[in-house]
């Protein structure tokens, strides 16, 4: 199998998912196999909700819809004009997945399937339902692939090299295992945004889209805001409010009410506006319904203060701030060529043949 072939299988699997991006699900015509796995995809998407209450319908057609728009010739085509491909000589590399939001682990799993790999996932129990079905669909566009796939939910075996994903106590653990193999271990990271005071109102509300996606549980939604001292949060509170509906959600009110109630009893100064709160903090995780700040002197030092904790950065969302910086409302929209933790896993894939 070449290539072209295995970017052409991607872009089927893109058009197939396109028919789940959004609340008007419609059945297309000329997408190969429909018959067969277009009802079986709506039950896993159900499956996937029932499962995981995290895991909103909502949330799960916009991973889908990401994916779609980014699994289409120009896009794919454009990612693999850096590389170099080698004659095959197939590997396996195991992939251990979050399960924070769905579809986590994609596109590792895309990375090494795509770069002439096998490929031996080992999922979250909190996001198992997705993947496994679209591989199945992706074996029967490309039937080559199925020697390729594998899942397991046991002790990992009979593998070349690894990518982990967990928290920096598993990480830890990883680390250890798999010290006698090639590795991309990931540990926890989480995203900023840089604010100036002069950001305009569409701005602030794209960041209310960095905060709130996916209830703030990936590495990607943005946890902490820098500010300049006396910043005004009027305007911030104002651009989060068309997120207000999010203090329905159980699991979401639960955990606001559950903090909430632990910053009264330590006394901490917070301000909040019903469905979020905001806590001078210079940690750089914080809990769901909550956004940490700190204060700047100056845009230099912050720089400085930020490169010296970038390997805690996922994202710095901001407006000329620096060179890589990410637009307001497109932390949860990344290009293929956006690697997590700026570690290119094609280069790793590659690289072990």
């Amino acid at each position: 199998m070449d290539l072209q072939q295995r970017i052409n299988a991607f872009i089927k699997l893109g058009e197939f998912i396109s028919q789940f991006a959004n609340a008007n699900t419609q059945k297309k015509d000329n997408i190969p196999f429909n018959d067969l796995f277009y009802d079986g995809f709506i039950h896993q998407i159900k499956l996937a909700h029932e499962h995981n209450g995290w895991f909103t319908k909502e949330n799960i057609q916009f991973a889908i819809n990401g994916w779609s728009n980014q699994l289409t010739d120009s896009n794919i085509k454009t990612w693999m004009s850096k590389y170099t491909f080698k004659n095959e000589n197939l590997k396996t590399i195991a992939i251990i997945m979050a399960g924070n939001i769905p579809l986590v682990g994609f596109h590792d799993f895309l990375s090494v399937l795509i770069s002439g790999q096998k490929v031996l996932v080992k999922q979250s129990s909190n996001d198992k339902h997705l993947l496994p079905f679209l591989s199945k669909y992706l074996e029967h566009i490309e039937p080559e692939f199925k020697n390729r796939i594998r899942f397991t939910d046991a002790k990992l075996d009979d593998y070349d090299a690894v990518i982990a994903t967990g928290s920096d106590n598993t990480a830890r653990y990883f680390e250890y295992y798999f010290k006698t193999k090639p590795s991309i271990i990931r540990k926890n990271r989480n995203s900023i945004a840089v604010l100036t005071g002069d950001e305009s109102e569409d701005q602030l509300k794209g960041l209310s889209e960095d905060i709130f996606r996916y209830y703030g549980l990936g590495c990607r939604n943005v946890s902490k805001l820098f500010v300049p001292k006396n910043y005004d949060f009027d305007g911030f509170f104002k651009a989060m409010y068309d997120w207000h509906p999010i203090i329905n959600e159980a699991k979401y009110a639960n955990n606001y009410d559950y903090n909430k109630a632990v910053y009264l009893m330590s006394e901490f100064d917070m301000l909040e506006n019903g469905f979020l709160m905001l806590k001078e903090d210079e940690s750089y995780s914080s809990p769901i319904a909550t956004i940490f700040f700190e204060n700047y002197d100056s845009i230099n030092s912050l720089k400085a203060t930020l490169e010296e904790k970038k390997n805690q950065i996922q994202c710095i969302v901001s407006n000329d701030f620096i060179d890589d910086e990410i637009k307001f409302g497109q932390t949860q929209l990344p290009n293929l060529w956006d690697y997590a933790d700026g570690v290119d896993t094609i280069s790793f894939s590659l690289t072990i043949c």
